[in-house]
């Protein structure tokens, strides 16, 4: 299948998209936009479902009800799409080795794809871990590969799982200001989260989940001084988990 882009200025959109598993509605008749250019954080209490947006956001699950349009084609989402999970999966290769291979599964080879690599390494700090194996790389070198395994690939949209779930402090933040870089480059972040304090220094807009419902979907800075939810408002204060 030929790569299939999304027009500058096209959102990613859910209408009315359910996911249903065992009977149970892990997502229940989703409306949400995904702005182009935005960063747009999942906000909600665990088990509400948020990993599943991302999941039906980035076409890896399909809804049981609805549609997920992608720059308003129901196809398959195109191609410069990456995820970076919670936990991420590297091969027992090298760490330009994993990039090189990401690049290779989107068609990118020889001179392109060892520049791409190269590049995507040094973006990230670990120019210098080129040639080490990818899988003894501390949890923080490991994430920051993960990162730019993805942004070799030049994605217009970048999902992020719970990226920095596991990372003390200083890696946290070295995972931030990459996410940062590659949105200022124009790539579109999805991101989960269960750190308030990233998503105000990260997020222009929030979609807020409960019990797999959206009962929110709001710029950030209303989000946080003035949600309009009782769910939004119980959750920033405290009293869900």
């Amino acid at each position: 299948m030929g790569e299939v882009e999304i027009p500058l200025g096209q959102p990613i959109v859910a209408n009315g998209a359910s996911v249903v598993r065992r009977g149970v509605r892990v997502l229940d008749r989703i409306d949400v936009t995904i702005s182009p250019r935005s960063c747009t954080f999942v906000l909600g209490p665990n088990g509400s479902g948020k990993s599943t947006l991302l999941r039906l956001l980035h076409g890896l699950i399909h809804p049981d009800e609805g549609d997920v349009t992608w720059g308003g084609e129901t196809a398959r989402p195109p191609l410069r799409h990456a995820m970076v999970f919670q936990r991420p999966v590297l091969l027992r290769r090298s760490a330009v080795g994993n990039v090189r291979h990401a690049l290779a599964l989107a068609g990118v080879r020889g001179a392109e794809a060892a520049v791409r690599a190269h590049h995507a390494l040094a973006r990230v700090g670990l120019a210098a871990l080129a040639h080490r194996a990818a899988r003894v790389l501390s949890g923080g070198e490991q994430q920051r590969l993960a990162l730019a395994r993805a942004a070799a690939l030049e994605p217009d949209v970048l999902f992020l799982d719970e990226p920095t779930a596991s990372l003390d402090p200083p890696s946290t933040r070295a995972v931030e200001d990459i996410v940062q870089a590659i949105h200022a480059a124009g790539t579109t972040i999805v991101m989960t989260t269960h750190r308030l304090a990233q998503a105000k220094r990260l997020a222009d807009e929030v979609i807020f989940l409960e019990g797999g419902r959206v009962t929110e979907g709001t710029p950030a800075s209303q989000f946080f001084t003035e949600p309009s939810s009782p769910e939004g408002r119980a959750f920033l204060e405290g009293e869900r988990l």
